[in-house]
Order: structure tokens, then sequence, then C-alpha cells
């Protein structure tokens, strides 16, 4: 009886051992590779440290984050040849093209139409139609300068010890004006009486220029500068230091381009405008329109706000890095705070952007 058991035992371990060869192990799926992403920048000539690398840099970021995108970053100083490079680009079947600078959008515009399989980008404007309608497969990557320019105003009026600051633009144009009167703005909400003293320096790649012109305001008593003026700032940070006054850069953080002598930057975010555009292309929800990148979305303002840089504090004169750390970025964090929750907004020279509820000179001490 036991033997009889016993065999009827291994008798069904051995059918239950052909069934599983046969039929329990799956053939191996094979996997489908994830869609490779094509990006491609096309730019004027980098090494500006300031808008043109941020925009550079957004690439990087992209790089290191997406393993399944391909990047190609053309640089060009004559704009007939960034054309050719970003309809060779379209035309070679690149899912994403971006460009940079308000100049740009005309002819970015116009290839955009001629390739709707392909997505356009573009830094400081809008992709738009004939009819001004905004591009399906354009979205445009515009920024509150206003806003930004106004928080390091804010700085410049409470660090300046003779009452009177300065403003470098590189053209004279109303973007760069954006910056210029969200910059008053922010002066005049701390010291109504505050003297601001503007000047432009005609190009965004002569910092020599750049230097001749914030040497001249230092001579008339201005003692801080904000340069918003591309490569053309390193000559205003460059003439900063040789004065022994101060200065505030812009776009990307400067500080330590000239330590102790850059009293901030006036942070532009153009790196994180391209890295989001790549991340909605990879995640396949790029749409066409206008993304705004302002205090609200944590993009523009004073480094000090994002904890991005100490260089003043641990080189800048100590009684202006003490202020700085007690006074100054306090207050500025409680004045971005009223312009996020709406309690108050900035004028913006272009007026793209209402405001109804202007800030006040002399606003912070009330």
């Amino acid at each position: 009886m036991f033997r009889r058991s016993l065999l009827t035992v291994l008798a069904a371990v051995m059918v239950l051992s052909l069934l599983t060869g046969c039929g329990g192990t799956a053939e191996p799926t094979e996997q489908v590779p994830a869609k490779t992403y094509r990006v491609a920048l096309v730019i004027s000539q980098l090494g500006d440290r300031s808008f043109l690398d941020s925009a550079a840099r957004g690439i990087e970021m992209a790089k290191a984050e997406f393993p399944n995108i391909e990047t190609k970053i053309i640089e060009n100083q004559d704009v007939g040849e960034q054309q050719l490079a970003a309809r060779a680009m379209a035309e070679e079947g690149y899912d994403l093209v971006i460009t940079v600078g308000y100049g740009s959008a005309d002819w970015t515009s116009e290839i955009a139409q001629e390739y709707p399989n392909a997505h356009f980008a573009i830094v400081d404007s809008t992709l738009l139609d004939a009819e001004g309608k905004e591009l399906a497969n354009g979205t445009g990557l515009t920024f509150r300068e206003d806003e930004g320019s106004f928080t390091v105003g804010m700085a410049a009026a409470m660090l300046s010890k003779t009452g009177k600051i300065g403003y470098i633009g590189g053209m004279d144009v109303p973007l760069l004006r954006r910056f210029e009167l969200g910059y008053i703005q922010g002066a005049k909400y701390v010291n109504p009486d505050i003297e601001v003293v503007s000047g432009w320096v005609g190009a965004f790649n002569d910092p020599t220029k750049g230097k001749e012109l914030a040497l001249t305001q230092y001579e008339e008593g201005v003692d801080i500068i904000f340069a918003a003026a591309g490569k053309s700032g390193e000559g205003v940070l460059a003439a900063s230091a040789e004065k022994g006054l101060y200065s505030i850069g812009v776009d990307s953080d400067q500080c330590y381009i000239q330590p102790g002598f850059v009293i901030a930057s006036m942070m532009k975010m153009v790196d994180r405008a391209v890295f989001d555009t790549i991340k909605a292309l990879v995640a396949g929800n790029l749409t066409g329109g206008t993304r705004v990148y302002g205090l609200k979305e944590e993009a523009v303002g004073m480094c000090y706000l994002y904890s991005i840089d100490q260089e003043f504090i641990n080189n800048g004169p100590d009684d202006m890095a003490k202020m700085l750390q007690d006074e100054v970025i306090p207050a500025v964090k409680a004045a971005a705070e009223k312009i996020k929750s709406g309690e108050m907004c900035v004028t913006d020279y272009v007026e793209v952007f209402p405001c109804d509820k202007p800030a006040q000179p002399g606003g912070m001490g009330k």
C-alpha cells in the first residue's frame, strides 16, 4: 500500500514538472526602447557668464536628467547663420529647436510655420502667426524682469551710502527699460528721494564701453550700479572693483566675478525655463503658448531669495555684509511675498502685465 502511494506521488511530481517545463516559463518580452528626443539650441556666442550661458546651462541640466535626449548647441553671432541653423535642425527632424532673444522672434515664427511637425521655443519673446495668434508648435519663455529688478533696486537703495545709484543697460529697448523701471521702483520703495542715474552701452558684448560708462557714473557720486548688459556688464563689475565701489550682476550668479564688490545678482533663470521646456517635451505634454516666469514661479529676483550665493557676505565690508544679512535680505523677502500674493505689484514698462496696486515710494517704511 505504502509503495503504491509513493509511486502515485512521484508520478504527480513528474507531471507537474512536465507542465512547468512546457508552459510555466514565459518567453522574455522584447523591451521597447524609450523614444529619443533631439533638441537643438541656436544661440549667439557663449561666454557672457550671464544670459546666454544660462540658456546653455539649461541644456546641460536636461542632459543630466534625461538619458533619452540628444542635444546640440549651435553658436553664431551672425543672425543670418542662426536662421540657417534653426531651419537645418527642423529639416533634420529635431523635435525641439530653441532660439534666444526678442530679436529672434520674427524669423523663428516664420520657420516654425514652415515646419509644423517640429516644436520651437524662444527665450524672451512669443511665437506668433501673421494674425498675431500664438503658434500651436511654438512656446514663448518670458520673464518678469520688472519684479526681479525691483528686489535688487531695494538692495541698492538700502546699502547705498551716497543716496545715488546707477543702472547700465545693454541696449535701449523696451525689454531693458523693463529692468530699469523695476529697479527704480524697488529703490524708491525704500527711499523715495534716492537718485537713479541710467546709461546704455549700445551692445551686449562690449565690456570696454560698459566699464567706461560705469567709471563715469562712479565719478558722479554713484556708489552701486546694476548692470543688465550681458557681457558688457563684466566691464561694470570690473569698474566697481577698480574704484572700490559696488555693482549688481544679472541673469546668472555673478558675485564670484569680482568678490567683495558685487553685492548681489538679479537672477533670471533662463536655465530653468529651458529645462522645463525639455522636460515637458520628454513627458509628452509640451504645448504652444507663452510661459511666464516671475517671483511667484521663483524664477527671478535677488540671488539671496534662493540661497544661491554668499560671496559678498563672506568678502564684502563687514558693515555692509552685516546689513545685507540682518536688514536687506529680510526686507526684500517680505516685499517679494507681497508681490507674490498680489498685495502690491510692479509697474511693467512694456505694459504686458497689468498692475493695479503699484508699490508706493517709501512704502517699505509704512
